[in-house]
C-alpha cells in the first residue's frame, strides 16, 4: 500500500490558475492559502494553458498582475504546461505500455444517449459517468477506425489500472491522516483528448512530480479526484505529495464563485479603488457581497 506521510526537507507549493479568464476572490483565497503554507519554504505559480482554445496570454499578464499586487512572489521560471506536451506525451506512452488505456470514440452526444438508457446516475457536479463503450471493442476494430481516420482520446481502464496499482493511499494534510483512495467510481476517465494531448488529470499529476510539489492545497472541489492522481502517481512510480483541501469561497447567495457565473474579479475592486490589503482581507474573511463598494459595477461596464 502506497501513499504514506511524505516527509520532505522543505514545503512545496503552487498554485496553478488557467489563463481562461481574470482571477476572482475565490483565487486570490487559493493562492493565499498556498503561499502561506509555503511561508519557510517555496510557492510555484504555474499555468495551465493546454486548452490553447480558451487560454489567452492576456489574461496571463493580468494573473501575474495581480498576484504580484496581492504581494505574493513565486520562483522563476513560471512553468507554461503548453510549453511541456512532451512530459505529458512520455507519460502516456508509459500508460499505454501497460496496457491500462484503450481508445475511445464516443461522442458527447452518444455518451449521453447511452448513460440515458443505461440508467447511470451521474457521479456528481459537472461529472458524465462514461459507461464503458469502446472499452468493449477488440483490437482489430480500434486498429481499423484509427486507420480510418476517426478521432478519438484515450481513456483510462480503471479496473486493469486499479489492480496494477493495488491499494493506494494520500494524505490529508488538514486532518493529520492517510486515507484510503477508491478511484473506481469515477469510471473509465478520459487521459487524453481528442483535441488536446494531455487531460488535466494527467498534466497535474505529472507537473507536481517534475516541479517538487509536497504540498497540494487546493478547493475542496477537488478534493474527489486526488484519488486519481494518486492512481496514475502509483502506476508512473511518482513521488506522492501531501493534499490540503479548503473551503470554497460564496456570495452572498451562498453560490460558489466562478468565471462562468461573473464572480467579481480582482480587477474590478482594484478599479474601484481597493488596496491589497483589503482584498485580501475579503478573500481571507468568507462570504462575501456581491456588490463590494460598487466594484461590480465597474466590472458589468468594463
Amino acid at each position: 500500500m502506497t501513499g504514506g506521510h511524505p516527509t520532505p526537507k522543505e514545503v512545496v507549493t503552487r498554485f496553478a490558475p488557467s489563463p481562461n479568464g481574470l482571477l476572482h476572490l475565490g483565487h486570490a483565497y487559493a493562492a493565499l492559502m498556498a503561499f502561506d503554507a509555503a511561508a519557510h519554504g517555496r510557492f510555484l505559480l504555474r499555468i495551465e494553458d493546454i486548452d490553447r482554445g480558451r487560454s489567452r496570454p492576456a489574461f496571463e499578464a493580468a494573473i501575474c498582475e495581480d498576484l504580484a499586487w496581492l504581494g505574493l512572489v513565486w520562483e522563476e521560471p513560471v512553468r507554461r504546461q503548453s510549453e511541456h506536451t512532451d512530459d505529458y506525451a512520455r507519460a502516456l506512452a508509459r500508460l499505454d505500455g501497460m496496457d491500462v488505456l484503450y481508445q475511445c470514440f464516443c461522442t458527447r452526444r452518444e455518451i449521453n444517449e447511452e448513460v440515458a438508457r443505461a440508467g447511470i446516475a451521474p457521479h456528481g457536479e459537472d461529472a458524465l459517468p462514461y459507461p464503458g463503450t469502446c472499452r468493449r471493442l477488440d483490437a482489430a476494430e480500434r486498429r481499423a477506425r484509427i486507420h480510418a481516420g476517426e478521432t478519438y482520446s484515450s481513456r483510462l481502464d480503471m479496473r486493469a489500472a486499479i489492480e496494477q496499482a493495488g491499494p493506494i493511499m494520500w494524505f490529508d494534510d488538514a486532518r493529520g491522516e492517510a486515507r484510503s483512495a477508491d478511484p473506481s467510481h469515477h469510471g473509465d476517465i478520459v487521459i487524453a483528448g481528442k483535441e488536446t494531448p494531455t487531460s488535466y488529470h494527467l498534466s497535474v499529476t505529472v507537473d507536481d512530480a517534475l516541479q517538487g510539489v509536497t504540498l497540494v492545497t487546493r478547493g475542496g472541489d477537488l478534493e474527489p479526484v486526488t484519488d486519481i492522481h494518486r492512481l496514475l502517481q502509483a502506476l508512473l512510480v511518482l513521488p506522492s505529495p501531501a493534499y490540503r483541501h479548503h473551503r470554497l469561497l460564496t456570495d452572498a447567495g451562498g453560490r460558489r464563485l466562478a468565471k462562468r457565473d461573473g464572480a467579481l474579479s480582482i480587477r474590478a475592486l482594484r478599479e474601484a479603488g481597493h488596496g491589497p490589503d483589503a482584498v485580501r482581507a475579503m478573500a481571507l474573511g468568507g462570504e462575501l457581497d456581491d456588490n463590494i463598494g460598487g466594484a461590480r459595477a465597474a466590472q458589468e461596464a468594463r
